[in-house]
């Protein structure tokens, strides 16, 4: 009798669990309705490395027997494995998937310490291969997720293709992400300050478990990390944000060159290509990643394996993001492994900024872009005509930086943002198109090629394209920054001419937007975005070390011979 009564009781507390997960996900990927698949969770399985260290990892599956062709889908995270990140792994359970969600060394329960992207290889390695071994382990291997849960797929996709293919994940669904976080800390010569810094101190509070301080960083913003941002040296910055240093962020601000060992050792780009198991991608055109997520799938696409692509008009942390990304993922896997239908009707499928609408498409860039060019012109004029000559000339001053304003970043929102007050700032300088008669529709990566010269060692070039709207709102499209000068791009700096001018190229945000009739073309050159990139000093110095700061006078030429214009990847359509 009490036997059968403690009986109901926990088969009635299960019943309310199950539910109140189902409200969860309804609540938090909005649109995504849940799986038909109840759960249960096995925690804190111990997963040994190869030097002895155990990771914990939490085994999430279906309560009830489901196809057995579905892969267990591996995922390696440092955020923890309860909580928002954990939503998604839950979301894929209820789909009828076998789901272990493993938390990196030295986070969250794991031992060893937490050195961002150095371990992940090894200990991927060694957890695909413990999955293997496994007796509830049935099927291929998928892993999953996005942000630096994608970086650790990268991370063993093709070193277990060469050495281990048997360990290798047959499938790899990629969420905003890149396989080298080198290339996004020093963007082209730019330490991208907001992102490295603010990651660091959330990272190390969760490290050190100071859970009060985290919490209210990500309901306001933080006053700690607003007061490093203006600190020098730049090696001053954690201990500014966080009261004590954090052994990677010395190491990001020092390693400014990105050939270093340090770097090269934890990136994967190279072996991009090797990797022939199919693949999904997600992104969004306000993404920290967007560039090179796009130019690995250009890589796998010339080596004649392109991914499924998604891109969306979404930023880091859009909410938007997370129903598509699910749904189109479980479509995928079920597609590659279970002979499941599919409502792809296009290899890439791509929404198109401006005019607000989605676009089936073969390949990304889509077929027929050509390139236009339009010329910066004397007097703030942007058009195809070659330039009559002369320079515009601007100030910029590092101890009163020009400020960013919006753009990808960790923030939830990276939605364009109005740039008209910030165009009457004097160390911005303007240029505009005329307006249009027809539409135009530009698609891929911008490149500005500037005709610049600086009278300090070492300047940063800013430029980036807005949309100027009839009503007068002059909203962002895309930008990009290029560093000359500096330690890190002394080997890719082009060389002054003459007259001490060099032909810089900035490669911007790639884009996909349309500008309307009626609106015009805006084009802003400056020389910063504080603190989303950390001010240039002007000296030349280690980036790490620099206190001193010098203004610096600069020069745009529109000489004939090579004047500076703007190549945009226009789409007939």
């Amino acid at each position: 009798m009490g036997g059968g009564t403690a009986g109901a009781d926990i088969g009635g507390l299960n019943a309310l669990r199950q539910r109140l997960g189902r409200w969860i996900q309804a609540k938090t990927l909005t649109g995504l309705d849940p799986g038909p698949y109840d759960l249960t969770v096995r925690k804190n399985l111990r997963v040994p490395m190869d030097d002895g260290v155990v990771l914990l990892a939490d085994l999430i599956t279906p309560l009830r027997d489901t196809d057995s062709r579905l892969p267990t889908i591996v995922i390696r995270g440092p955020y923890g494995r309860s909580g928002p990140v954990a939503n998604s792994a839950r979301a894929l359970a209820r789909e009828g998937f076998r789901v272990l969600f493993q938390s990196c060394r030295g986070t969250s329960g794991s031992e060893g310490a937490f050195t961002p992207q150095i371990d992940e290889q090894r200990d991927g390695i060694a957890t695909h291969r413990w999955v293997r071994a496994q007796p509830w382990h049935t099927g291929p291997i998928a892993t999953y997720g996005s942000s630096y849960m994608g970086f650790t797929q990268w991370a063993v996709a093709a070193e277990l293709e060469r050495t281990d293919p048997d360990s290798a994940p047959e499938a790899l669904c990629l969420q905003i992400t890149m396989p080298d976080f080198g290339a996004v800390t020093w963007d082209n010569g730019a330490f991208a300050m907001r992102n490295a810094l603010g990651w660091t101190q959330m990272m190390d509070r969760m490290i050190h478990r100071e859970m009060l301080p985290l919490v209210l960083s990500r309901l306001r913003p933080d006053a700690k990390l607003r007061t490093a941002f203006d600190v020098l040296p730049l090696t001053a910055g954690d201990t500014a944000a966080n009261g004590r240093q954090v052994d990677w962020y010395q190491d990001w601000v020092t390693y400014e060159d990105l050939a270093d060992e340090y770097w090269t050792q934890q990136s994967h780009t190279a072996s991009v290509p090797e990797v022939t198991a199919p693949m999904y991608m997600v992104t969004g055109w306000y993404d920290i990643f967007l560039p090179w997520q796009l130019r690995t799938y250009a890589q796998l696409a010339a080596a004649g394996r392109p991914p499924r692509l998604t891109v969306g008009p979404w930023g880091h942390l859009s909410r938007g993001m997370g129903a598509p990304s699910i749904r189109e993922t479980v479509e995928f896997l079920k597609e590659q492994f279970a002979d499941g239908p599919t409502t792809r009707v296009a290899p890439v499928r791509a929404f198109r900024t401006g005019a607000d609408e989605w676009h089936d498409l073969a390949a990304w860039p889509p077929q027929g872009v050509s390139t236009r060019s339009l010329f910066l012109q004397p007097g703030g004029g942007l058009g195809p005509g070659d330039p009559a000559g002369g320079s515009t000339t601007y100030v910029y001053d590092p101890s009163d930086p020009t400020p960013a304003l919006g753009g990808p970043s960790l923030e939830p929102t990276s939605d364009p943002v109005d740039n008209t007050a910030h165009e009457r700032r004097a160390d911005v300088v303007v240029f505009r198109g005329d307006v249009l008669v027809e539409s135009l529709t530009v698609a891929g990566e911008p490149v500005a090629r500037i005709r610049f010269r600086s009278l300090r060692p070492s300047a940063d070039l800013f430029v980036r394209i807005c949309d100027v709207h009839p009503d007068g709102r002059v909203m962002t499209v895309c930008d990009g920054i290029r560093r000359i000068g500096s330690i890190g791009t002394k080997s890719t700096d082009p060389e002054p001419d003459s007259e001490g001018f060099r032909i810089v190229e900035v490669h911007l945000w790639p884009t996909f937007h349309e500008f309307a009739v009626g609106h015009r073309i805006g084009i802003q050159i400056s020389s910063g975005a504080h603190p989303r990139y950390a001010r240039n000093p002007g000296s030349g110095e280690p980036a790490a070390t620099a206190t001193s700061l010098h203004r610096a006078e600069q020069e745009i030429s529109h000489e004939s011979a090579t004047p500076s214009c703007i190549d945009l990847p226009t789409w007939p359509h």
